[in-house]
């Protein structure tokens, strides 16, 4: 796959050791892109040193059922590598940056670093296929996938561009829907782990329904 200017074929393209941005409720996914807002000093220097290196940085969901760590809360296991394709100075002690998901990663151990920020040993030898092309998977529920969607906006009045959703394929509309979507670390972790495409969907059609039920169930229970 390719991000950017840079083509990442195999595992081994990614580097050894990583920084990693621990941030919950943000959610990174092979060959999608996430706009990122940088503006804490550790991760103002995270992103000078990716700059001047390999431009990655793998995305993380923080742990809250395990405890903290000494360089703070505990890091999922799995997180996903995104190379900076955007980037852009504020003129306010920020940075703009987006991040174009790579591949997945296992952490192997995190690494006693001298940087402000948090580094980490990984390997993206489970996540393979990953490094492919785009996906195109026919055997996703596509029709669920919208139904379920379209009650989501109903139930928030909300709107959508649909004929951007109409031509979008398979992978962008549902990593779209995944990572735009508000919920929680755990939902978000789930997303993140699934195996392929189709069980994506299937996790993000499952967690939306629950959660249209739940506030459906509050909503009956203040009336």
């Amino acid at each position: 796959m390719k991000a950017g200017n840079c083509a990442y074929q195999c595992p081994e393209d990614l580097a050894a050791i990583i920084p990693v941005f621990p941030l919950p409720g943000a959610l990174l996914l092979p060959r999608a892109e996430l706009p990122l807002n940088i503006f804490e000093p550790r991760y103002l220097a995270m992103i000078d040193a990716a700059m001047a290196g390999k431009r990655i940085i793998g995305m993380i969901q923080t742990d809250d059922d395990a405890p903290a760590k000494p360089r703070g809360p505990a890091l999922c296991a799995i997180g996903c590598a995104g190379r900076i394709t955007s980037f852009a100075e504020t003129g306010d002690d920020r940075y703009v940056v987006t991040l174009t998901g790579i591949a997945r990663f296992r952490i192997l151990e995190e690494i006693d670093a001298a940087t402000p920020f948090r580094q980490c040993r990984v390997t993206a030898m489970p996540y393979q296929t990953d490094f492919a092309g785009c996906l195109r998977d026919d055997s996703v529920d596509r029709p669920s996938v919208l139904r379920t969607f379209r009650a989501y906006l109903d139930a928030h009045n909300l709107d959508t561009d649909w004929e951007s959703v109409d031509s979008a394929s398979n992978e962008t509309l549902i990593n779209a829907l995944a990572m735009m979507a508000p919920f929680g670390c755990a939902e978000k972790q789930a997303l993140l782990e699934a195996p392929d495409l189709r069980s994506r969907a299937e996790t993000l059609v499952a967690i939306t329904e629950m959660s249209l039920a739940r506030d459906a169930g509050r909503s009956g229970t203040l009336q």
